[in-house]
This record gives structure tokens, sequence and C-alpha cells, in this order.
């Protein structure tokens, strides 16, 4: 989803978020990909983190939509064979997941925020200005043989699809024109065009669609990997990927390094598997993202402590409202409100003295202090995010507070009510020291720990 905090002062008023008016179902629901598609992907990237500007803080974040029953459990539907590619890369990580693809022929190195919450991917393309020389990391579609623009004729430029916040349409040229509205009033917008990733001399994807931001305020694109027909894990037929997000740092223009891998991960013998909740079509839900990897989460344990928070409330309802989704391109955890709360009470209880009070970091988290971060950490303890089978995702006491800057450290937890959605959402500050493995063939999540600063 993109979604990323800055290290703001106080914040008391609730910063407006916005996100998608209308996710990529239809998209989905018009086609899917032929059984005689049988590529298979398996490639390494490296991930960069970076900062983003303030504009960034409120980033694209899709509107959810979804068809399903309440709280249904249906088998994921057998997916192509895909094909096989392996390639390896690192990352370098503070805020968000930054992997560098080579795009086009011969390739440019785009950077692009790897994001499972999102769906169309997109990158910088530079217009030509004589006065002002277009920026190094933009790409040049010009230099590229394979660069191709989809044309107002394309079924997805009919104004019928709501995939994007304005309906797509035609510009002066006859191609089709997207928009995506950031937050803060900004947007990126440009053309759809269809573009390969080259690996290598011998490896490159087909022409996959991407958007080519030529206005944006944004230096990086967006690498879309969620569960839509768009994504670029579905357009290029990857049967999994999977990345290693290592411990934060705080010092200035230090970042960690990372590992991503598209494909077989040689590490995935230790995982832990947990099936994702695949839900049908047939009826929307207004507070569902049906794009979205959507876990079975069971509980939070605090210390010792399981905390008395029932299992329906990390569970969709009949309107869709309490899904919980697994989100590389959030900086953060949200939780709905009943979780949130019962989370507070127990830290209050643990540490309440030591708590910043009147503080809001960001306008959604309120479980933040000025004291030492390992001695808070250590009073609370570990924290534990319980799903089906046993699989847990386990926070180490040493790593419960994040630093927001200036001295101050919280929970790394926000209420999700005050973005405006009805989920949960397990971010990327809650994923370090992690393999997360996205099982695309098999419907499933792996997880197994790892020290994700080194080589792996």
């Amino acid at each position: 989803m993109a979604l990323l905090l800055q290290n703001l002062p106080v914040i008391s008023s609730l910063p407006l978020f916005l996100f998608f008016l209308a996710s990529f179902c239809s998209l989905l629901t018009q086609g899917k990909p032929t059984q005689n598609q049988n590529m298979s992907v398996s490639f390494s990237f490296p991930l960069t983190s970076v900062r983003f500007s303030r504009s960034n803080v409120q980033t694209l974040f899709p509107s959810f939509v979804s068809e399903t029953k309440p709280n249904p459990r249906v088998r994921p539907r057998p997916r192509p064979t895909p094909s096989s590619y392996n390639y390896k890369t690192t990352f370098k990580y503070s805020m968000a997941l930054v992997v560098a693809l080579p795009i086009g022929t011969p390739p440019q190195t785009q950077q692009m925020v790897l994001d499972t919450g999102s769906q169309l991917s997109w990158i910088q393309c530079h217009k030509k200005v004589a006065q002002k020389p277009p920026p190094m990391a933009s790409f040049d579609p010009s230099l590229s043989s394979s660069f191709s623009v989809l044309p107002c004729n394309h079924p997805l430029c009919k104004p019928r699809i709501p995939d994007f916040t304005l309906p797509t349409s035609c510009d002066q040229n006859r191609l089709c024109h997207y928009s995506y509205f950031y937050a803060d009033g900004t947007l990126a917008e440009g053309n759809l065009v269809k573009e390969k990733i080259t690996f290598s001399r011998s490896q490159s994807t087909p022409p996959l669609i991407l958007g080519c931001a030529t206005d944006t305020s944004e230096d990086k694109g967006i690498l879309g990997m969620n569960l839509g027909r768009l994504s670029f894990a579905s357009q290029a037929k990857i049967s999994k990927f999977s990345y290693c997000v290592p411990t934060r740092r705080t010092q200035p223009g230090v970042s960690p390094t990372g590992s991503f891998y598209l494909g077989e991960n040689p590490n995935s013998r230790g995982f832990q598997y947990v099936n994702l909740l695949i839900f049908p079509r047939s009826r929307t839900m207004p507070n569902m993202d049906p794009l979205a990897y959507t876990l079975p989460m069971q509980g939070i344990r605090i210390g010792a402590k399981k905390l008395p928070i029932p299992t329906s409330v990390f569970r969709p309802d009949a309107g869709g409202s309490g899904q919980t989704i697994i989100d590389s391109g959030s900086e953060f955890t949200y939780l709905v409100d009943e979780a949130y709360n019962t989370v507070r009470e127990e830290v209050v209880r643990l540490v309440g003295p030591r708590l910043k009070k009147s503080y809001v970091y960001g306008g959604v988290a309120d479980m933040c202090f000025d004291g030492n971060p390992i001695e808070i950490g250590r009073l609370m303890g570990d924290m534990v995010l319980e799903f089906e089978k046993g699989v847990e995702i386990t926070v180490d006491k040493e790593r419960m507070l994040a630093d927001v800057g200036g001295g101050v450290h919280c929970l790394g937890i926000g209420r999700s009510n005050m973005l405006g959605i009805a989920s949960n959402i397990v971010g990327n500050v809650h994923q370090q020291n992690l393999w997360v493995e996205f099982d695309l063939a098999n419907g499933r999540v792996g997880f197994g720990k790892a020290d994700c600063s080194r080589a792996l």
C-alpha cells in the first residue's frame, strides 16, 4: 500500500489519507491468465530503503472493494504454471523497501518501492524540457527498443473500468492517460505503456503493462505485487517471491541491506506457512480489498500474556471490516479500534508512567516514549502476532519500539481507523529479521527467522 510515516513533530490532527477510489477487482474478474502461459520466474534483487518526502507520508492507498460472503474460507484457485527465472538482488531499508530493477532494452535501472499492497507498477518517465535536464533516475523511453504505448482504443482505457483515481482518458496524442492522487493533493500521472524487465542478455519478461509517470512529486516508482491481474507478480507469472527485511538503523546516511528473491529461495526449507484467505467475488464488500494478501490472524501476545481480543476482530465481517493484510509498503502495523485499544491497555499497564503524554505520532500512534527504548522494551517483553497452524511473527523486545526522531520511540502500531480504513495491516517495521515468502502457486505465505543484515 506504500503507506509510510515520516519522523514528524507532534501531530494532533488527523492527516488526510486518501486511498484509490477503485481497486483492480474489475480487471481481475474480466479475465484470468490462460493455462498455456508456462513461464516461471525466480529472481533475486537488492532492495533499497529510503525516506520519502513529506508528500509521500500519505502516499498511494488503494480503495478497498471486494466481492465476497461473510468470513468465507475458500481454497485458493489453481494458478497457471509460472515461468522460471532465477534472480536475486539486495536492498536498503529504512522506511520503504526500494528495489533497483533493470527496465527496457538495453536496461535502465529504476528505483521502485516494493509494495505488496498495490497493483499497478509505475516508473518515472521524464519530460524532455530543454531548459531543465531530466533527473538521472528517470526512464527515457526513447532509449529502449522494447518500449510501446497503449493507445486510447486499448481495453484498459475504456471509461467503464474503475482502476484509477480518475477515469483513464485519451490525451492529445490519442494515448491512454491515467492519474493517481496523493493525499496532499499532488498526483502521479502519465501514460499506460508496455515495457520489459531485462534481467540479463538471455532473460527478460514479456512486455508488461506499466504506468509511465511524467508528473509526480516522487522520485521513486512503485512495484505493485498484490494478487491483481495487472500486478508485476501476476503479469510476469511469478510463482513465488520473498524478501528479508534487516534491522533498521537510525544513523544518518546508513541503510542496512536486505535480500529480495523472485522465484525459489534457497533459505525456504525452514519456513512455516499459513494459507491465505481467498474470497469469492460474487458480492461487493465496501471495506474489503480482495487483491491483498489476507492472513488468518488469531491473536496477539505481549510478554507472556495472551490479550483478550476475539479472533473475529482479525477476520473480515459481512462488510469486509477486520481484514488482516501483510503489506511491505506500509511502515507501521495498524489495528482496528478493538484490537488497538486492548494492546494500548496492556502497554499502559506495563509502562504507563513512561508514556509521552499528549503525543500522537503521524496522527495515528499514541504509544510513544521519551525514555531508553531497550529498557522500555524489556518491561513489555516480546510481542507475538499469532496465525493459524501455530505460525507466529515474534517481535523481540529489543525491537518493540521504532525511532521516530527527536529522541522519541513509538510502539510501531497505529489506529487503522485514523487512516479511514477498517483493516488490520502488518507493516514492514514488524517484518524485520524475518523472511517473508509469498507462495502464489500454493496460495500461502511463509515466514522464517533470519539475520537479514547478512548476505542471504
